[in-house]
């Protein structure tokens, strides 16, 4: 595992927990009620923000590539959409 995802997922964790349980026990008085959502739903929510930050580290980090046509390739691509063979724009009905 590497360091950083770790710390930062443990101190979201402690976070989450105690908001979870204020929230709770704030809407319902009870402690038992406030304690095990505070445990299930942060548990569940951590473990899928470690699983986020990984793949965000793996795939998070590509490269744009770079574009000089300032957006007139997928303005040309947009338009010749509707096109027919003949060179005349196809309407469909609305």
């Amino acid at each position: 595992m590497k360091p950083r995802p770790l710390v930062k997922t443990l101190t979201f964790a402690v976070l989450h927990f105690a908001t979870a349980f204020i929230v709770v026990y704030a809407l319902t008085g009870s402690l038992v009620i406030g304690g095990a959502v505070a445990l299930i739903e942060p548990l569940c929510n951590t473990l899928v923000f470690y699983l986020h930050e990984r793949a965000w580290q793996r795939f998070g980090r590509q490269k744009a590539t770079p574009s000089h046509s300032y957006g007139h390739d997928v303005f040309l691509k947009y338009m010749s959409r509707g096109r027919a063979s003949s060179g005349r724009i196809a309407r469909t009905p609305r």
